[in-house]
């Protein structure tokens, strides 16, 4: 299917003729498809919207908001059933290994950390078709620094990927706003800060360019973005097209461009064509809108940001972060920290498709680069130790090469779009299962057999899922927002 959206829309020489069979291909395969999920197809009314906006007046009532929308979750979706081996992973059967409401906290539901002699004040923004379980981590170590924290659940999310087709981008910058209003109402003066995640970092992003515009206060004071959405590949502009034809009769299917077993508790599998085209007209905008400032040269300042990333992402792009933000920023504010892959491992391979060292040679030998750059890479090629190799802005050398003390584990070649946020010790996702827990583990694995006799595919299970190097981006994330 994809292959003929890509001819229908990307071959302007196609005829109407050849256009009109290929819709017809494409309606008959509809018409064809298996009866949708509940979890596929079922719009949750209780979900938050620009509509509601008016009665929801802060953080408080937004949660209420959601007690209400899991209740409705619980009543559409979830079904009780006999946990057999066809259903012992499925997130929506109760008491299967995947389902969440044996876990104390839910961590698919928005969070709040209170401080009483409070330093400041900390938003959390998760990625597309995430929950807040991603950034509670490093929620936490912020609240133990004395910072109000609160991680917010978008719209759409923590519920079932159906949320994803309903989705616009008001709605999530609707919550942001609301949320942003309620913490400066709970600290005041003191700092407020934005966290963002994929495209939580794009909303982040949204947010502070309004606030700087005077269409949202408060304003915040630093920005941490982590794997963000600044700019991702240009065939995600077909998501809108896609997602208007899943509205024709026997076409509902074009209104995932994924669907996969949900057996994550806290993230979807599958992914709404709706969520890809809300995640390119908001990384579009916010890229158009940083462009106009750098090119208009106003007074308008954005906040110090600090962007952690891995060179080798399959979600988003390198070149976004460098040409879409730092370079239309005011220089010597910003920083950027990149993860290379593992040399080490790499050198004794022959397996490597693609080499992210001509882009990470290119931005450490360029001196016309207004922004701080830390590079963690492998001391030499050799040696699977690791060292922080920091350039400042405007200039082409590194100023030293810090021994981090930490090492690659065995077998990880790189970190990955998912992994940045996650600490090795997490339940869930982490090095290694925790003992005696019944609740799924979909960390690292060393599992190997025959093909086809796991539940879950292998390629899902070649991405790392945690970072080694996890305490280091909850230290720098910590002394970037107080410094």
């Amino acid at each position: 299917m994809t292959f003929f959206f890509r001819m229908a829309f990307t071959k302007p020489h196609l005829s109407y003729k050849a256009i009109s069979i290929i819709v017809i291909i494409l309606f008959l395969q509809g018409c064809n498809s298996s009866k949708t999920k509940p979890w596929l197809s079922e719009h949750l009314t209780e979900e938050f919207t620009t509509e509601k906006a008016e009665d929801i007046k802060g953080f408080a009532d937004y949660v209420a908001l959601e007690d209400r929308l899991f209740k409705e979750l619980d009543e559409k979706i979830y079904v009780q059933r006999k946990v057999d081996n066809n259903h012992s992973l499925e997130r929506y059967t109760l008491d299967s290994a995947a389902d969440f409401h044996n876990q104390h906290p839910n961590w698919n539901r928005s969070f709040e950390f209170k401080t009483e002699q409070t330093r400041g004040a900390v938003l959390l923004l998760h990625g597309m078709s995430d929950s807040p379980y991603s950034l509670r981590t490093l929620g936490k170590a912020l609240n133990d620094k004395g910072y109000w924290v609160i991680g917010l659940r978008l719209p759409g999310h923590g519920t079932a990927p159906s949320g994803l087709r309903y989705i616009d981008r008001q709605d999530m910058t609707a919550a942001v706003q609301l949320v942003m209003t309620d913490l400066g109402n709970k600290v005041g003066e003191k700092p407020i800060h934005i966290i963002g995640y994929s495209t939580g970092a794009s909303l982040a992003l949204e947010y502070t360019l309004d606030s700087l515009e005077g269409k949202s206060n408060p304003q915040p004071a630093k920005l941490v973005l982590i794997s963000p959405a600044i700019g991702v590949h240009p065939s995600a502009s077909l998501a809108g097209v896609k997602n208007s034809l899943s509205n024709i009769p026997g076409l509902n299917d074009l209104a995932f461009l994924q669907i996969l077993p949900e057996f994550d508790p806290y993230k979807y599998n599958s992914f709404a064509t709706n969520a890809g085209d809300v995640v390119f007209s908001l990384t579009r905008s916010v890229a158009r809108r940083i462009k106009e400032i750098g090119a208009r040269n106003t007074d308008i300042i954005l906040p110090p940001i600090l962007v952690i990333k891995s060179t080798v992402d399959a979600t988003v792009t390198n070149e976004s972060v460098v040409n879409s933000l730092f370079n239309h920023l005011k220089p010597k504010r910003h920083e950027l920290i990149l993860f290379d892959i593992n040399r080490y491992a790499m050198l004794r391979s022959k397996l490597l498709v693609d080499d992210p060292a001509p882009f990470t040679d290119r931005i450490m030998q360029d001196k016309t680069l207004p922004f701080t750059v830390t590079f963690v890479t492998n001391e030499n090629p050799q040696s699977i130790k690791l060292v922080a190799k920091t350039k400042l802005p405007f200039t082409d050398q590194a100023i030293n090469d810090e021994p981090l003390g930490l090492s690659w584990p065995t077998g990880v070649i790189s970190l990955s779009h998912v992994a940045l946020p996650i600490s090795p010790l997490d339940q869930l996702y982490g090095q290694r299962p925790p003992e005696n827990n019944d609740f799924i583990f979909l960390g690292q694995m060393a599992v190997q057999g025959e093909r086809g006799l796991l539940k879950i595919s292998a390629d899902w299970m070649l991405r790392l899922r945690y970072n080694p190097f996890y305490d280091f981006v909850e230290n720098r994330t910590i002394k970037w927002i107080e410094d």
